[in-house]
């Protein structure tokens, strides 16, 4: 392996030191409107001008991919990043929203790294060989009935005012389960299925770099990650993780 994790967490944690000094400091935070209900902080590019300068000059040979700046020349191997993934809680002051990095060769995910600076939460994890948070393994949680589940989604669909968005889905769950939760970040939401504080998530319409890095952090601990049909892998529009026990239960749902 080319890149050495401890080298990585380095990296992301300083990112996510940039992002705190913003953090601490919101009454003057620069905000830029993409569309009425989406924009960027000067924290989001100052945290991708970082992770893009620093990720490029120590590994030359991957390629980038930014929210904010897009992508590279190289793209067959890349860096994913989401400099501040729930960009909207970062800006209210609340602790959900995470720096999210990935490492994609040949279109599959081998390294993610999700850090929540506001929270001190760090995961990673490398393809085939675990997840880890703070340094310690992680595991998905060994709840079986759909009845008693904790899970959490999000609706980046609603900001884009598409028709068909999670409102029903949504509610048609809650029916089912003992608790829902909308923390703001899908990067995080993902790791918590990892470590078992929810056991599903599932949101639709978002971006690779919303999820790469998560995504694999709950496959490596023990995750389901499939599309809303149940196929395997890792898809930005329809993404459903479960801790596997509950999946036939909530596959239906979908």
């Amino acid at each position: 392996m080319t890149v050495l994790l401890s080298d990585l967490e380095i990296i992301v944690r300083e990112a996510g030191t940039i992002a705190l000094t913003h953090f601490k400091n919101l009454q003057h935070l620069k905000i830029t409107k993409k569309s009425p209900r989406d924009f960027v902080t000067e924290a989001d590019i100052a945290v991708e001008s970082y992770l893009k300068e620093t990720l490029s000059r120590q590994y030359p040979q991957f390629g980038f991919w930014g929210e904010e700046s897009g992508q590279s020349e190289n793209q067959s191997s890349r860096w994913v990043v989401d400099p501040i993934d729930g960009t909207h809680s970062f800006s209210k002051g609340q602790y959900f929203w995470a720096v999210s990095v990935a490492l994609e060769i040949n279109a599959e995910i081998i390294i993610g790294a999700v850090y929540a600076p506001a929270l001190n939460d760090y995961y990673c994890a490398e393809k085939d060989k675990g997840a880890s948070k703070n340094g310690i393994s992680i595991s998905v949680s060994d709840e079986q009935q759909l009845a008693n589940a904790m899970v959490a989604t999000g609706f980046a669909c609603i900001r884009s005012y598409l028709q068909d968005n999670n409102l029903q889905r949504f509610c048609r769950i809650a029916e089912h389960t003992t608790g829902q939760r909308r923390f703001g970040s899908a990067a995080l939401d993902l790791c918590m299925v990892a470590d078992g504080q929810v056991d599903a998530f599932w949101e639709q319409e978002l971006n690779l770099y919303d999820i790469a890095a998560g995504a694999l952090i709950a496959a490596e601990a023990g995750a389901t990650v499939t599309d809303f049909k149940g196929n395997k892998g890792i898809f930005p529009k329809q993404i459903l993780a479960t801790n596997g026990g509950i999946f036939e239960q909530l596959l239906p749902l979908m």
